[in-house]
């Protein structure tokens, strides 16, 4: 089945270590997978070369994501050069700062008048691991969504998915969780999708994956009812790396239990909006 990864990390070259395994190493195992268009994530200067190396290199099999910061100059500049190097949009955003931090709420701007989704990691908490940080409940994403209203976010990582329950825990450690067991109702980021269209979801990893896969009959309800909004991917840095979500994707379909208008707008045509700027 086809399908297009809205979430890699696949270098260029060998220079970003060994954990990673190169393009022209992935693409056998893409192709094992269904794959056959991924979007590249830039998560520092580098990855941004290495990134566009890559498409310049494959440009029917991957496109790629910009990564900024305070360091690369001003905003807007550095989006309107990365936009006319064929970047599809910003991700994933990893700054460890508040959300309602000067220089992102800079980056929402900016980015929403170029017509650039954003796909950013979320952290639990300043000061720990990576990504952009918000409250339990979401209140500063959900003050984002309101104000940028043009903008698209596309969310991932635990303590985004972790609200789709309604008895999501508040705890940092729990908060970078993946979650298990029954979603119960009132999660606040089902309330938010319901509330605002500019939210959509990154399926990826076992963040997103798990968010879907924990409870059978919800996760089902949320893909059709969010069809429109949600995009399959991996989050793989190397041939090794397997996530379960793509086959229980398959496997729904296979027994009619995921519509084909779902599975095809999740699995691919979502993404390729994406990456021809029509979303």
């Amino acid at each position: 089945m086809k399908k297009i990864d809205i979430h890699l990390h696949i270098p260029f070259d060998d220079t970003m270590g060994e954990m990673f395994s190169t393009a022209e190493k992935m693409i056998p195992r893409l192709d094992e997978l269904g794959i056959s268009h991924g979007v590249l994530m830039s998560i520092s200067p580098q990855w941004n070369e290495q990134n566009m190396k890559t498409v310049e290199k494959y440009p029917d099999r991957f496109s790629w994501m910009y990564h900024a910061e305070p360091s690369l100059g001003g905003i807007m500049p550095q989006l309107m050069r990365a936009k006319a190097r064929g970047a599809i949009g910003i991700g994933e955003i990893t700054l460890n700062k508040l959300i309602i931090e000067p220089f992102i709420q800079d980056l929402f701007l900016e980015a929403e008048r170029l017509n650039m989704p954003v796909l950013f990691h979320m952290s639990p908490e300043e000061g720990y691991s990576y990504g952009i940080v918000d409250k339990p409940g979401l209140p500063l994403l959900e003050h984002c969504l309101q104000d940028y209203k043009k903008l698209k976010f596309i969310g991932h990582s635990q303590p985004f998915w972790h609200e789709i329950t309604g008895d999501a825990a508040t705890g940092r450690e729990d908060r970078n969780q993946w979650g298990n067991g029954p979603v119960k109702p009132g999660g606040r980021l089902v309330y938010l999708f319901e509330k605002y269209p500019n939210l959509y979801g990154d399926l990826s990893a076992n963040s997103g994956g798990q968010a879907i896969m924990r409870d059978e009959e919800f996760g089902l309800e949320f893909l059709h009812k969010y069809a429109d909004r949600l995009f399959f991917g991996t989050d793989m840095l190397n041939t090794s790396m397997e996530f379960p979500l793509g086959k229980w994707l398959d496997d729904m379909h296979a027994k009619g239990r995921l519509s084909n208008d779902a599975y095809e707008k999740i699995c691919w045509k979502n993404a390729e909006k994406l990456i021809k700027g029509e979303l």
